[in-house]
């Protein structure tokens, strides 16, 4: 690879984005540089199912004369990501809903929020990265284009669902990239890869749900930045957040994503809950987390346990998620029935066993179910509602288990059990998704390495709209226990 393309690899978005506004970059060096990295890397990892060449070559042209010309330019110009290949849209672009093989060529006239509004902002996408199918679980793996495999051990894979957005960034691909949450999306593939997801307050960044608009509030569904720094994830939430009339529950002010990052949390009281008091947690996570906890109290912060009261086991919670998110899936599969194409009739074997064992279920569930879950939901929310009441965050492990290795068939999932006890295996093991029922705001920081060199992250949530709050924080912690230099391991990765 060029020298260039080695010098940006791990190039902060601040950094290349100051770079070519002074004009010491290209916007066509730049994203030349990246093409020829993924080119080089991405075979072996799969954090990319497409990659778009030429148009990305011809949107660095146009940024290059823009340049040239003079004017205003965006917080993110000429800056090079990616979007996540699920319900997330560029026009003309492949959208395959996680690898659904019958979707390998549809190609919609569509733009999600985040790419719309990065787009804005001047940054130019170069592709899109994998993605289970339908979102349906916490690893990264379909039967089209296989597992993303972690650049921190090959043979592991990224999490999910924004497997290979993550991917990505943890391997230099890319400087930024889209993750979408409705589980842990952004918070789960942030912890097994060693880089920072942010996911914030609900409203905070426009959901455009159709032909249902008010399809993303059950659970709580994101659009949200994937991340080597809090900064950079600071700038790409200024380009992406504020209001917009499509979507009804839009939070109607801007949030000053980047003053934010220069906060103090002294003084500020800290919740600390190493099991979110039902979740089996794997030791060596443990462990990485607890040391970690303890940069708070450096930074003045009062840390202290405590228990949220939940009385329903995890296996019961992580399948109430399972039937709260099928709404959303079974809206897809309807929506593609209407236009011509029935895939759960016709194309069937293009999803996984257990993916299509609960959409028969969520076929079947009626208006009581439907409500008695919403009530198991409403006990998460008045729980982790009741500890925001008196402590300003709420931090524990973002997972129970390290990165799972990846299987051969397309169906990756995560661990069957967890120090001995059993754990539901799409998402069992994510202590996440407790926050999508709610709608607090959360991310997941590098807390470190665990003996075997596989990445651990500390979930940090924040109060209801508190953004500002919550960047302060993960910015404090990164300036106390800086995590960059763990990317010299997926640097020197051998390729092959």
């Amino acid at each position: 690879m060029s020298s260039l393309s080695d010098e940006l690899a791990y190039a902060d978005v601040t950094d290349i984005a100051g770079r070519i506004r002074r004009k010491k970059l290209s916007p066509v060096e730049v994203v030349d540089a990246f093409l020829e990295r993924i080119d080089a890397r991405n075979p072996s990892i799969t954090a990319l199912t497409f990659v778009d060449h030429e148009g990305a070559r011809a949107e660095a042209k146009a940024a290059e004369q823009k340049l040239m010309q003079g004017g205003e330019l965006g917080p993110l110009f000429g800056v090079p990501g990616i979007l996540k290949d699920l319900f997330d849209f560029k026009p003309g672009w492949p959208a395959t809903a996680g690898g659904v093989r019958a979707l390998k060529d549809f190609r919609p006239d569509l733009n999600c929020v985040f790419s719309e509004r990065v787009q804005q902002a001047g940054a130019i996408l170069l592709g899109k990265g994998n993605s289970p199918t339908f979102g349906f679980r916490g690893t990264c793996d379909n039967y089209l284009f296989g597992p993303s495999r972690n650049p921190f051990n090959t043979k592991h894979n990224t999490g999910g669902s924004s497997g290979g957005s993550a991917g990505a960034v943890a391997d230099g691909l890319v400087p930024f990239a889209e993750g979408t949450d409705g589980g842990g999306s952004i918070r789960i593939p942030a912890s097994w890869c060693g880089v920072f997801g942010y996911k914030q307050s609900w409203g905070r960044v426009p959901t455009i749900t159709r032909p249902n608009a008010f399809g993303g509030n059950t659970p709580f569904i994101f659009e949200g930045p994937l991340t080597r720094s809090v900064a950079d994830a600071a700038l790409v939430l200024t380009a992406i957040n504020g209001p917009d009339d499509r979507d009804p529950f839009s939070l109607p002010e801007k949030v000053d994503f980047i003053g934010a990052t220069s906060g103090s949390i002294k003084g500020m009281r800290i919740a600390w809950s190493p099991d979110l008091d039902v979740f089996p947690v794997d030791p060596k996570v443990a462990e990485v987390v607890a040391q970690a906890v303890k940069v708070f109290e450096e930074a003045g912060a009062i840390v202290e346990p405590v228990k949220l009261g939940i009385k329903r086991s995890h296996y019961q919670l992580a399948e109430l998620w399972c039937r709260l998110i099928l709404p959303l899936n079974i809206g897809a599969l309807e929506a593609f029935k209407a236009n011509g194409l029935d895939l759960m009739r016709d194309h069937a074997d293009d999803f996984p066993p257990a993916l299509r064992n609960w959409i028969e279920r969520g076929y079947q569930l009626s208006a009581v179910d439907i409500e008695r879950d919403q009530v198991m939901r409403t006990e998460i929310f008045d729980a982790i509602h009741a500890v925001m009441a008196t402590h300003d965050f709420l931090i524990s492990p973002t997972l129970a288990c390290l990165a799972v290795e990846n299987a051969d068939d397309g169906d990756t999932m995560g661990p069957a059990e967890i120090n001995g006890e059993q754990v539901e295996r799409l998402i069992g093991w994510c202590m996440t998704y407790f926050i999508n029922f709610t709608g607090h705001p959360a991310a997941s920081l590098p807390a470190g390495l665990a003996a075997n060199g596989l990445p651990v992250g500390l979930q940090i949530v924040g109060r209801r709209h508190a953004d500002a709050d919550l960047l302060a924080a993960c910015a404090t912690f990164e300036r106390l226990r800086p995590w960059k230099d763990s990317y010299r391991i997926p640097a020197g990765r051998k390729l092959g």
